[in-house]
Order: structure tokens, then sequence, then C-alpha cells
């Protein structure tokens, strides 16, 4: 009977361990839970940076790369726009970021100015207006060649010719005869049949 209480009282003393164990894990546990979240980066202020600068401060805070773009719509992005300055950026100075978040900077070339907004034209369309544009002067149209007016002076012969010829005769002497509508010495008085051949009878 003695071995058997024996027993029992070393079981009993067994048993208190795990309730020890037990307090003491619950105590190691709490430090560890009440320990506060370490803070999220925010997102410094990179306007008017050159863009090499701003690229280094971004990828401090984050592991995607810079998306880099032109503030001005009519301004293509140069390949190498490590001197562009910085105009906008995405997120804003303050917000806080993610490792993963994606940052956009618009820039402009060295010397130019910022936009209202990202996105605006630089250069206005300078397309003149039509009504605008002076129109090409027209080519005078030639004056009447038959002749037909004057019966006998310099200004009936054709295409305002200085060649003159009284009679079929002059002309046939001068080996201008015959002579077309439109051609030097041509007049409707020589042109008896009005055929628009003069001096070809």
């Amino acid at each position: 009977m003695a071995v058997v209480v024996g027993a029992v009282v070393v079981l009993g003393s067994g048993c208190e361990d795990p309730a020890a164990g037990k307090g003491a894990g619950k105590a190691a546990s709490t430090p560890a839970a009440s320990a506060p979240s370490p803070a999220k980066p925010v997102m410094p202020s990179l306007v008017g940076q050159r863009f090499t600068e701003a690229e280094l401060a971004v990828k401090a805070l984050v592991t995607k790369g810079v998306e880099a773009r032109s503030a001005y719509s009519d301004v293509p992005l140069a390949a190498a726009h490590s001197t562009w300055a910085v105009c906008f950026q995405t997120p804003a100075a303050g917000v806080p970021v993610e490792p993963a978040s994606t940052v956009e900077l618009s820039l402009v070339p060295p010397g130019k100015p910022c936009p209202d907004k990202a996105g605006a034209v630089l250069a206005p369309s300078k397309t003149p207006v039509a009504s605008a544009t002076p129109a090409a002067p027209k080519p005078k149209s030639s004056p009447p060649t038959d002749g037909g007016s004057t019966g006998g002076d310099a200004g009936g012969s054709g295409a305002g010719s200085s060649a003159y010829y009284k009679t079929c005769a002059d002309a046939r002497a001068a080996g201008a005869a015959p002579m077309r509508r439109g051609q030097p010495g041509y007049r409707s008085a020589l042109d008896k049949d009005q055929d628009g051949i003069a001096c070809d009878k």
C-alpha cells in the first residue's frame, strides 16, 4: 500500500510541471504580440528634380521601375531623358507607398516650363485659316482674238500681237498668209468667209 501511495504522489508532482510550463509559455509570448508594426514609407516630393535624382529616390522605396512620360502631348519623350525635369508625380507627395507600387513621372525637356496640367499642348496648331490665306492670282485670260471689233487697227490682230497687215497682199508679201485665228496679224476683216483663216484665198 505504501508503494501505491508513493506512486500517486510521484504522478501528482508530474502533473504540476506542464501547468508551470504553460504559464511560462504565455509569459514569453506576450512581448511578441505587443510589438508595433513598422510604418509604411511615404512618397517624397519629386517635382522640380531631374529624372535621375527622382528615379534614385523612388527606387529606394519601390521595387518596380519608374514610368516616365512627357508632360506635353505634342513633345515625345526622348530616349535620353536623364536631365528632364519632373513636373507631375503619381502617387502624390506624402502618400504611403507599398514596395509593389507603380510610380509615374511626367517630365519636360531642359529649359521648358511645366504645363498647367499633364498632357497639355506646348505648341498650338498654326494651321492658317482658309479665309486668311491670300488666294493665288489667276492667270489673265487672253483678249478676244477674232479681231472683229476694230476693223483695221493693231488691236484687231491676234493675241495682242503688234503684227498688222492692211491687206492680204501685204500679209502674203510678209510670208504670213494664211493666218489662223489667234495667230499674229489675224483680223476678222481679212477673214472674208469668217472660217477662222485669213488670207487663205
